[in-house]
C-alpha cells in the first residue's frame, strides 16, 4: 500500500506547485507545425519500459534546453502500477526535482512533461487521468500530458494556463535531425527495477496485492477494468490499492 508523504519544505514542490520563474518562455505554436519530438534515444527508452511489465509505467520527460518540446531523455520515479493506475511515490517525486536542479536542469524542462503507459490498446486518457493533470499541472504556464498505448497509438496534449488558456492536440514524432546517443537497455531495465513495484489482482477477492512480475493477469480486459482501481499518482492521500467502497472501486470510467 503506498501512503504518499507531504514533500519537505526546502525540497521542489509538485509541478503545479513549483514557481515558474525559471520558467522561459512557452512552446511557440503560432505556426501551427509544432509537435511533440523524441530523440531516438528518448522514444526507444519509452517503448523498452512500456513493454517491460503488463502495467502502466510512467515519469517525466526531460526536454532539451533550446526547445521545450523536445524530450531527450525519459526518468522514472519511484511507483506502484497495475493495469489501470500509477501512483508516484512523494519523496521520489521530491529527489528527482532535486537531482535535475542540481544538475542544472530547471523545473520547465523536467516538471512539465507528464508520461505514462497504458497496456491495452486505447491511449485516450481517462477520467483520472484528466482530473490529476488538471490537479497537478494546472498552476503551470502549461503542461503536456502524453500517453502511449501498448498497441503502438499515442496521444499527446499541450495545454496552457496563461493568458486565456487553451489545449492544443500535438502530433507526436521521433526527431533524428540532432546527435544522440546508444540505447542502453541494460541501465534502463535497472532504473525500472529500481523503481516500478507492480501490483496484481486475486480476481476472487478483488484485492490488490504484490506478486511476483511475469504471473499471468487475471480478471482484467484490455482497458484495465475489471477489479482494477485507478488512482491519481500525485495524490497526497491516494488510499493505498485495497478497495474501500463500493462507489470508489466503479466510479472511474476508461
Amino acid at each position: 500500500m503506498i501512503r504518499s508523504t507531504n514533500l519537505h519544505a526546502k525540497r521542489p514542490a509538485l509541478p503545479g506547485k513549483a514557481a515558474n520563474r525559471d520558467c522561459p518562455a512557452p512552446p511557440d505554436t503560432s505556426r501551427g507545425s509544432s509537435s511533440l519530438r523524441f530523440s531516438p534515444t528518448a522514444w526507444a527508452k519509452l517503448l523498452y519500459l512500456r513493454d517491460l511489465g503488463e502495467t502502466e509505467v510512467g515519469g517525466f520527460g526531460i526536454s532539451a534546453a533550446d526547445d521545450l518540446l523536445l524530450i531527450e531523455d525519459i526518468q522514472l520515479v519511484r511507483q506502484t502500477c497495475n493495469v489501470g493506475s500509477v501512483a508516484f511515490d512523494d519523496e521520489s517525486v521530491a529527489d528527482f526535482f532535486d537531482r535535475q536542479i542540481d544538475a542544472g536542469v530547471t523545473l520547465s524542462r523536467c516538471a512539465r512533461i507528464w508520461l505514462h503507459t497504458h497496456p491495452g490498446s486505447c491511449p485516450q486518457p481517462s477520467v483520472t487521468d484528466e482530473e490529476t493533470f488538471a490537479r497537478v499541472f494546472g498552476l503551470c504556464d502549461w503542461a503536456v500530458m502524453f500517453i502511449l498505448a501498448r498497441g503502438g497509438q499515442s496521444y499527446a496534449r499541450l495545454r496552457f494556463n496563461v493568458g486565456p488558456g487553451g489545449s492544443l492536440m500535438l502530433p507526436v514524432e521521433v526527431d533524428y535531425r540532432r546527435p544522440f546517443k546508444s540505447s542502453d537497455q541494460t541501465a534502463w531495465g535497472e532504473e525500472y527495477a529500481a523503481n516500478v513495484q507492480e501490483q496484481r489482482c486475486t480476481p476472487m477477492l478483488g484485492i490488490w496485492q504484490r506478486q511476483p512480475a511475469g504471473m499471468d493477469l487475471l480478471g482484467f480486459n484490455e482497458e484495465g477494468d475489471g477489479f482494477g482501481l485507478r488512482y491519481d499518482p500525485f495524490d497526497d492521500e491516494p488510499g493505498g490499492f485495497l478497495p474501500q467502497t463500493a462507489e470508489r472501486h466503479h466510479d472511474d470510467e476508461f
